[in-house]
């Protein structure tokens, strides 16, 4: 009886939970269906009667919609594919090789987690236009992201419970530090790697202020900046354009989250079990 009663409280709370999370979901999905004259009904419509598709073809009319998403797409993969070549790499290290200065240099990595991107911001925005003359590029967008102090933290953790033995039977066998490294360990910690990858496409997909600092050129310009010029429907009463441009923007950010749904989890547990 005792069971039943807590598994009926902790349904309902999680579908409490739910909703909480959920509804403003629904209502940005509701509104960008609405007329400008419908935008903000009270209550909320969340089913529209009749839904106006006229707000999502604005988004095209009004910026160079699929150029936007292209940039973001080049951005976010490069800067996954770097991070995780570069997150493995250190990983690995920090967990199994040894080295002078092991541990000082892996505690400093970690102190760069605490410095907030302000700091740090003008510097890298000097040595990107001054001395490497990327001003306005996408690469000066993707090169100083592509080392990660958490990527190298969370890998380094898998490949600590990965036990030595298994490198010891494959030096007996002939193979040499990198096979050990990219034949045994690294597919031991695909989850590591999936976890990582989906966090940092999610990341940087939605980035906003590097860009602003960044890019200049509307050609160059990522989804999240490209959103910030639909800012002028909101004079007009309506924000039903804008959030239509949020829906659109959404969609590969859901589609990468829905393919490595199953690995994230799988990840995330066993980390869990492993820590």
């Amino acid at each position: 009886m005792r069971y039943r009663l807590g598994y009926w409280i902790g349904l309902i709370l999680l579908l409490l939970f739910s909703f909480v999370v959920l509804a403003p979901f629904a209502w940005v999905v509701a509104t960008s269906l609405r007329t400008p004259a419908e935008s903000f009904s009270v209550p909320p419509q969340w089913i529209p009667i009749h839904p106006d598709f006229s707000n999502y073809q604005q988004v095209f009319e009004r910026i160079p919609f699929w150029k936007q998403i292209f940039n973001s797409f080049v951005v976010s993969g490069s800067i996954v594919l770097g991070q995780l070549t570069t997150a493995a790499l250190a990983g690995y290290a920090f967990a199994h090789l040894n080295f002078p200065g092991k541990n000082v240099l892996f505690w400093l990595i970690m102190a760069t987690m605490m410095i907030p991107i302000q700091a740090t911001i003008i510097p890298v925005y000097i040595l990107m236009s001054r001395y490497l003359d990327l001003a306005d590029t996408l690469q000066s967008l993707i090169f100083p992201a592509l080392p990660t102090a958490f990527g190298t933290f969370l890998l380094r953790q898998y490949f600590l419970t990965i036990p030595r033995d298994y490198e010891e039977a494959a030096m007996i066998d002939g193979a040499n530090p990198f096979q050990v490294f990219y034949r045994i360990y690294l597919p031991l910690v695909s989850g590591g790697l999936a976890v990582l990858a989906v966090l940092s496409f999610n990341g940087h997909w939605n980035e906003f202020f590097r860009p602003l600092i960044f890019l200049v050129s509307k050609e160059k310009f990522t989804i999240p900046l490209g959103l910030f010029d639909l800012q002028g429907y909101m004079m007009t009463g309506s924000i039903s354009v804008v959030l239509a441009g949020i829906v659109l923007s959404m969609i590969p950010v859901l589609l990468v989250y829905l393919v490595g749904q199953r690995y994230l989890i799988e990840g995330i547990m066993m980390g869990g079990l492993k820590g």
